[in-house]
């Protein structure tokens, strides 16, 4: 039984970790759906969804085999535990707050799916200023890093642009999707998870 890895990536401004957040209260206590809590070389925040490692723990856990995905974006590089491939080789369903720029790079998988969420540019480029992380010109360089991706291949579109609510519920909707009848039990696989503008699916 063979279940299936779904990324979920996103522009900056899109409003992609408050979907994912929000549509896993949708989906509940699900035994079948684990949102995998990542690694990443940066401190953790409130509400983060990721556990801090420093760089060179980062190296040797690649080394060594003990993450299943791995990338580099914005300075910091990023991981999935290896313990999260048991939950697919059980048949269920892990979700990955990933990166374009990582998942365009994958070869087409029959258990790899992708769901882009986005905005319209106006909107991203208007919640990139009101966040006032970034200057004028920092946020114009993120929206022409947008045009990279202009033909990334994807299964799932979700336009955020109105209430997150819609664009969460689009999302545990697509999640549910891939439910497997008499699916075991496989949270006590995953002993550290933390964890409607809607196009037609596209071809990977």
């Amino acid at each position: 039984m063979n279940g299936v890895w779904i990324f979920v990536c996103g522009p900056s401004g899109a409003g992609k970790d408050s979907v994912i957040t929000l549509a896993q209260q949708l989906v509940g206590e699900s035994h079948h759906i684990v949102f995998a809590r990542r690694m990443v070389t940066r401190p953790a925040q409130t509400g983060s969804d990721h556990d801090p490692v420093t760089p060179d723990d980062f190296q040797a856990m690649v080394q060594a085999g003990g993450l299943r995905w791995h990338w580099q974006a914005h300075g910091f590089y990023y991981g999935i535990p290896q313990r999260y491939a048991a939950v697919v080789q059980a048949g269920g369903t892990v979700v990955i707050n990933g990166s374009r720029a990582h998942v365009q790079a994958l070869l087409p998988a029959h258990n790899v799916r992708l769901v882009h969420i986005t905005a319209s540019p106006d909107q991203l480029a208007q919640r990139l200023s009101l966040r006032a992380r970034d200057t004028a010109s920092a946020v114009t360089e993120r929206m022409a890093r947008n045009t990279r991706f202009s033909g990334l291949q994807m299964d799932r579109l979700i336009v955020n642009d109105g209430a997150l609510a819609i664009a969460a519920r689009a999302l545990a909707d697509y999640l549910m999707t891939f439910k497997t009848a008499g699916l075991l039990r496989i949270t006590a696989l995953t002993p550290a998870p933390a964890e409607y503008a809607l196009t037609p699916s596209q071809s990977v």
